[in-house]
């Protein structure tokens, strides 16, 4: 897929972001791994609704700037994180989605196996421990979750989801918001009943069954094939 393709799809992800209540002002950043190795990531210090494709920051794997005269979003340093522990992920999406946020706030993750969707196309959501926003801490105390984890709840500062494709990657952050909106109805209504284990093992062997179709995809995509 070319540069400016992939640009288009980044903004056009910002604007579904911003017009979906998932993100607010300066809230959030999005960024994808360019066929060569770089890194197309949203500004700092711009709304999602206004970000254009020649706003976007290009860096190296390394976070130098590729794009002069402009900076980058201040949690680049999560993405890069996330790119070098996961060679299959090629896109990330961080947002600030109300409920979902809520459960990090309070301390609950979406580990408890309660909805087939969660299960099968976010699995386990694990909640990360607070670190300050924009600092390398942040990073670290990801790096525990990355091998394992498609999607993330940070500690009192949103969500993050990965993918092989931007779509993917965007389809989590929404599934994840929607899934934290019925747990949180379903928890003022009575106790969120469990799936049997045999469904839960069900639902996990089509999730990796899935994963090779995914990544293929993103492959596809990285290689130009659906130019």
């Amino acid at each position: 897929m070319s540069r400016a393709r992939i640009a288009e799809e980044i903004v056009t992800v910002c604007r579904r972001l911003y017009d979906r209540g998932l993100i607010a002002g300066q809230d959030g950043n999005v960024s994808v791994r360019l066929p060569g190795g770089h890194i197309l990531v949203t500004p700092a210090g711009l709304s999602k609704i206004d970000v254009t494709a020649e706003s976007l920051v290009e860096l190296t794997t390394e976070g130098a700037p590729v794009t002069p005269g402009r900076s980058a979003s201040s949690e680049v340093g999560m993405h890069l994180c996330i790119y070098r522990a996961r060679p299959d992920v090629r896109a990330v999406v961080h947002a600030h989605p109300p409920v979902a946020t809520a459960f990090g706030v309070t301390g609950r993750d979406f580990v408890d196996a309660v909805l087939p969707e969660v299960i099968f196309h976010l699995g386990r959501v694990p909640l990360v421990p607070f670190a300050l926003p924009g600092t390398p801490a942040l990073g670290e105390a990801m790096a525990p979750y990355l091998a394992e984890h498609d999607a993330f709840l940070l500690a009192s500062h949103g969500a993050t989801t990965v993918g092989p494709t931007l779509r993917l990657a965007h389809q989590r952050m929404e599934s994840l918001e929607h899934a934290a909106r019925i747990l949180h109805a379903a928890s003022m209504i009575g106790s969120p009943t469990r799936l049997r284990d045999e469904d839960v093992a069900a639902l996990r062997r089509a999730r990796e069954a899935a994963r090779a179709g995914w990544e293929a995809e993103g492959a596809r995509l990285e290689a130009g094939e659906d130019e």
